[in-house]
């Protein structure tokens, strides 16, 4: 018999009755019924019911061990009585009486618990993260993600894609967030960065006549943590095409992605077709570059029915300012007043005025309502709320038609340059279908955005900035640079957007050097930065350059939710805090004074206080 195990403790069952079997593992918990010992052994595979009575020889060792220490153990297999199975494990008909145990590794007393899985301070979970992934939902969503890469792979290579490894160690480039650099010691001064992303490599690849790349890629980015982005470091499905358009793009990868979110949906419903909603169609129905299409609100422009109505302050805003609009935001099932106060409380609460309302109720004898107003041919539904009162019924009556809402819903309402407001529009939306459990969460929603602006004006800098991927082909080439208002310029540009969030990020790239250089120098840049600062690139551009695009999809996010959890840390294996720590390893940590000699740097740390 092998030293260790003759079977894991996710293996047995009813046929290996009668066998005399091996196993090791850490012990789970221990549970002593009336003299005899229960002791529930966990390994990777899973766990099995040890029984140790006071008649075994293994009782005595069995009576010392706690939980998490590693043990061996020889014993019989026999069947449970049918009142003891248990249907909630594999091995749940069968339980090893224990004749032998081994203790292979004692535990120390643990600084947090293994089994039950009770909420612990994150710091602790991080610090003692080799015992935090022992836990079952954590090392089910850790194993779940390695599945989930590994049919990535699986599709990638069935459509015709090879995968190429890029360098680590390479330049800086402006990928939108800070970079990590690396001081390098044989060239005293200079530093190489960690990508942000394989960008200029896929594309140099696709020069270099590669025509289908794609990699697992790890990217390094030097920007603040957040729920849905670790600090540091990430993964992404990385690719690229040669001699494609957008459309081809999106259909080579709309099956990927469809297939992997089937695979282990659990049976949810995936959106087949996903839709391909433009940038500026998205902001004005949904608020957001990231939709969240499970939700079922779209805003709707309500400016004209505000207009010189006898809402003075819209109807203010409208006449002063031709940018001004009036968005309604409609909410089914929500016409109660208390219902609307608590979103005016909530718009308050965010550092705005407050959220304008209307809400329909059945008409009773005090509405001071004319006859001939028709609404009660509408089946006596009238509007209410102070909002109501200054417009009147005529113009209520209007905004319930054009926005199809009846008796018990309600409408709120945001005013303003929608450049300025659409952000909290968007999350006054997302508010509205959350409290009214209008969210269908047991779904998965995708889409496309496209037809992303290529630049954005930089109010900071006052200046035309890319409001995306610098490296995108402007929609209508150089004739749009040399003869278009910036800002009014499309790009072939594209982001994977699933139940609100983005999981992937595309274009079709500007592989033209002239190009190229013209959709620099309107932020700025002269030729001579471009040259120095993507050199590479550029000399490539210009030895035959074939079109080309591609995307890169976010795996953590994705295996995020496909997991079902809200936090990104619940599916990496050694991810840092808030602060972008590593309080498992140290890191960061100080360097001796030998290797910053060896480096030629000299610190220059802030003042403490």
């Amino acid at each position: 018999m092998h030293r260790y195990r003759s079977h894991t403790c996710g293996q047995l069952r009813r046929s290996d009755v009668g066998q005399t079997v091996r196993l090791s593992g850490w012990v789970h918990r221990v549970r002593d019924h009336g003299g005899v010992l229960f002791i529930d052994l966990r390994d990777h595979y899973g766990i099995t019911q040890v029984v140790a009575d006071p008649d075994s020889p293994a009782f005595k060792t069995a009576e010392a061990v706690r939980a998490e220490w590693v043990i061996r153990l020889d014993g019989r297999v026999k069947a449970r009585t049918p009142e003891t199975v248990n249907p909630n494990i594999p091995t749940g008909e069968v339980e090893v009486y224990a004749r032998e145990i081994e203790v292979l590794g004692q535990a120390r007393e643990l600084p947090l618990p293994v089994f039950g899985e009770p909420d612990y301070p994150e710091d602790i979970r991080l610090k003692y993260r080799f015992l935090d992934l022992r836990r079952e939902t954590l090392h089910a969503n850790i194993m779940r993600r390695t599945k989930i890469i590994a049919d990535m792979r699986r599709r990638m290579n069935d459509a015709g894609f090879n995968e190429f490894t890029t360098p680590i160690l390479t330049a800086s480039s402006p990928e939108g967030a800070r970079d990590f650099l690396v001081p390098s010691r044989i060239h005293p001064g200079k530093f190489f960065a960690l990508p942000q992303a394989p960008q200029q490599y896929k594309q140099l690849l696709m020069v270099a006549g590669f025509d289908r790349y794609f990699q697992i890629a790890p990217c390094f980015r030097d920007e603040d943590p957040r729920a849905d982005r670790l600090p540091g470091e990430f993964y992404q499905l990385d690719l690229e095409m040669s001699f494609v358009t957008q459309e081809d793009v999106w259909d080579t990868m709309e099956p990927v992605i469809r297939g992997v979110f089937e695979s282990f949906a659990d049976g949810k419903p995936v959106t087949q077709t996903f839709p391909r909603i433009p940038y500026d169609t998205a902001i004005r129905k949904y608020g957001s570059d990231k939709p969240d299409l499970r939700n079922p609100i779209e805003m709707q422009a309500v400016t004209e029915h505000f207009a010189g109505s006898g809402f003075k302050v819209f109807a203010r805003m409208i006449a002063d300012d031709p940018k001004v609009e009036v968005w309604a935001i409609p909410a089914k099932g929500g016409g109660s007043r208390a219902f609307c106060d608590r979103m005016n409380g909530w718009a308050q609460s965010q550092g705005q005025p407050g959220l304008g309302y209307i809400f329909w109720r059945e008409e009773s004898a005090d509405d001071a309502v004319p006859v001939s107003t028709g609404l009660e041919d509408k089946g006596g539904v009238v509007g209410a709320g102070p909002l109501a009162k200054n417009i009147g019924p005529e113009r209520t009556e209007a905004i319930r038609e054009q926005l199809g809402l009846g008796k018990g819903d309600a409408c709120f309402f945001v005013a303003g340059d929608p450049a300025k407001f659409y952000k909290f529009a968007g999350e006054a939306r997302t508010r509205v279908g959350t409290e009214l459990n209008l969210v269908d969460q047991d779904r998965f929603e995708l889409c496309w955005i496209v037809d992303f602006p290529f630049y954005e004006w930089d109010e900071d800098e006052k200046k035309v900035e890319f409001s995306h991927n610098p490296f995108s082909m402007p929609q209508g080439g150089m004739e749009a640079l040399t003869s278009q208002d910036p800002l009014t310029i499309k790009a072939f540009q594209y982001d994977l957007v699933c139940n609100g969030y983005e999981i992937a990020s595309g274009s079709i790239r500007n592989q033209s050097p002239e190009t190229m250089v013209k959709a620099f120098e309107i932020v700025g840049l002269s030729r001579a930065d471009v040259e120095e600062r993507f050199g590479g690139m550029y000399r490539a551009f210009q030895y035959g350059a074939p079109p080309h695009g591609g995307m890169a999809a976010g795996i953590d996010r994705i295996v995020m939710l496909l997991c079902g959890v809200q936090n990104l840390r619940e599916i990496t294996l050694f991810p840092m805090n808030q602060r972008a720590e590593d309080l498992l390893m140290g890191a960061p940590s100080d360097a001796s004074s030998k290797q910053l000699r060896e480096l030629h740097i000299r610190l220059n740390l802030p003042e403490k206080g």
